[in-house]
């Protein structure tokens, strides 16, 4: 009966992260600057900016997968982390309004991105303070504030916008899901779980350097 428990634990870890990979790997080929062909910033309508917000954090699969993560890093009281994690990534974004990211360090900031992946394993893996998921949203805001930037103020206005309804709604899903997640999965599942994120955002950032 013992012996079974490490396969289980490895099952479950599989049948989470299996449909994100593979909705990852969809997503790749599909995610340029804007989501649903919108084209570039300076063109966008305030109902495009909208649906820009939105769609990016759930498009984009490093985003997508860095906030799902959150549901099974292990956070003590996981909805008081949602305000803060919510605040910073937006600041993120705004910041990246004043410094735009130069095209030469675009795909390293892609790569740490990537990376921030590999940190929430170690987090799962109580190697890393949670703490570090204040920076590494706020690293994630800025590259998604960075496809916004030449705007004109009202699609940039709605894309903030968007950001908020995204991102919010998404934090508020894993970190409600948090406990139940981790319970089902088991300290064995999370430890797989974390190697595999691990895994993931190695391959991530891999991609992006060599793209």
């Amino acid at each position: 009966m013992t012996s079974s428990r490490p396969l289980l634990a490895v099952q479950k870890a599989g049948l989470l992260s299996a449909p994100l990979v593979v909705a990852a790997s969809i997503a790749v080929p599909a995610y340029a600057h804007h989501p649903f062909g919108m084209g570039e910033s300076t063109g966008l309508t305030a109902w495009q900016g909208l649906l820009s917000g939105i769609g990016h954090p759930l498009l984009g699969p490093d985003h997508l997968l860095f906030l799902v993560a959150i549901a099974f890093i292990g956070l003590r009281r996981p909805l008081n982390w949602v305000l803060p994690l919510l605040s910073v990534g937006l600041a993120g974004s705004a910041l990246s309004q004043f410094i735009p990211l130069p095209d030469a360090i675009a795909p390293w900031a892609e790569a740490l991105v990537s990376l921030s992946l590999v940190v929430e394993g170690l987090m799962a893996l109580a190697l890393v303070p949670v703490q570090w998921l204040l920076p590494l949203i706020g690293l994630h805001g800025f590259l998604l504030g960075n496809t916004i930037v030449g705007a004109e103020p009202t699609p940039l206005a709605t894309y903030f916008l968007g950001l908020l309804i995204g991102q919010g709604a998404l934090l508020l899903l894993v970190t409600t899901a948090s406990k139940g997640v981790i319970n089902w999965l088991g300290e064995q599942g999370q430890r797989v779980g974390a190697g595999i994120w691990i895994g993931i955002g190695l391959a991530f950032a891999w991609v992006a350097l060599v793209d």
